[in-house]
């Protein structure tokens, strides 16, 4: 495996338990955790007590918290932002006290990825620039199905805005929108902080990282010549415990492919997938 990438994942994709997840990333030499749901919380709710216990029981088994995988942004553009922002700050609490060195987040659903919300998006992805300001962490934006940033030129438009904040690529989700992945990394690679590992066929169905038309070796490679960084494997190849919760009315996910017994071997599969895939690149 090259060892210009840092193995990193979504481990309630494993198990909805912390202790199950970090049984998955010990077993499968993956050292930092995307942290998005722990015992059946929303990373965007833990409290300080929570967000302690979870940094120390990682670094029990030598592991980390590389991002929070929050839900930041994941709300209508007419919805009443401070209820939002409030969760925002509980993400940014957590992010000091876990140490994650980025907060993802996204750009608002129900815009339809009209001009005329623009301003809105900015304004309101500005106010969690100023919330995040003394905070040691890097807020990444990530391609979505639905929300205003889910092409490369929207996406590419936000990023332009909001020099502050930089890109999380995820090559299904560009996919999905019908954007073509290469074209899509030739534009966002600029910004990139880090990659999302998911791939899905040429229906928009999830699958396996390598069997889909993602072109992840290629885009790995490109990766590996900036210097290579963080992957985050994402593999949505069950129905996981807080998939639903992470789906909106405007657009499903789709996860299919093979058929796996449960949680835990999806995982297994899909990082050794990944992995064969990075045996490859130089």
């Amino acid at each position: 495996m090259s060892n210009k990438f840092q193995l990193c994942a979504f481990a309630d994709e494993a198990d909805g338990k912390l202790s199950g997840q970090i049984d998955a990333m010990v077993a499968n030499a993956i050292p930092y955790l995307e942290v998005r749901g722990v015992d059946g919380k929303n990373v965007g709710d833990l409290n300080a007590e929570e967000a302690t216990s979870l940094r120390d029981r990682l670094a029990e088994k030598g592991l980390s918290v590389w991002s929070l995988g929050s839900p930041a942004g994941k709300t209508q553009i007419t919805a009443d932002f401070t209820p939002e922002l409030e969760r925002f700050k509980r993400l940014l609490q957590t992010a000091d006290i876990t140490g994650a060195k980025c907060i993802r987040l996204f750009s608002f659903f129900g815009t339809d990825g009209k001009d005329e919300y623009f301003d809105e998006v900015c304004a309101r992805l500005q106010k969690f620039i100023e919330l995040a300001k003394g905070h040691d962490v890097v807020l990444c934006h990530e391609n979505e199905k639905g929300i205003y940033g889910d092409t490369a030129e929207r996406c590419v438009r936000i990023l332009k805005a909001l020099p502050e904040i930089k890109a999380v690529y995820d090559p299904a989700n560009f996919l999905q929108c019908g954007e073509e992945t290469v074209a899509a990394w030739d534009a966002i690679e600029p910004y990139l902080y880090y990659m999302h590992i998911k791939d899905c066929a040429k229906d928009g169905m999830v699958v396996p990282p390598g069997e889909g038309v993602g072109r992840l070796p290629e885009l790995l490679a490109r990766y590996a010549k900036l210097g290579g960084g963080v992957l985050t494997l994402e593999p949505h190849l069950t129905e996981f415990v807080g998939l639903k919760a992470l789906e909106n009315e405007e657009a499903k996910s789709l996860v299919g492919g093979h058929h796996f017994e449960n949680g835990r071997v999806a995982f297994d599969f899909a990082t050794d997938s990944l992995k064969r895939i990075l045996a490859t690149i130089e």
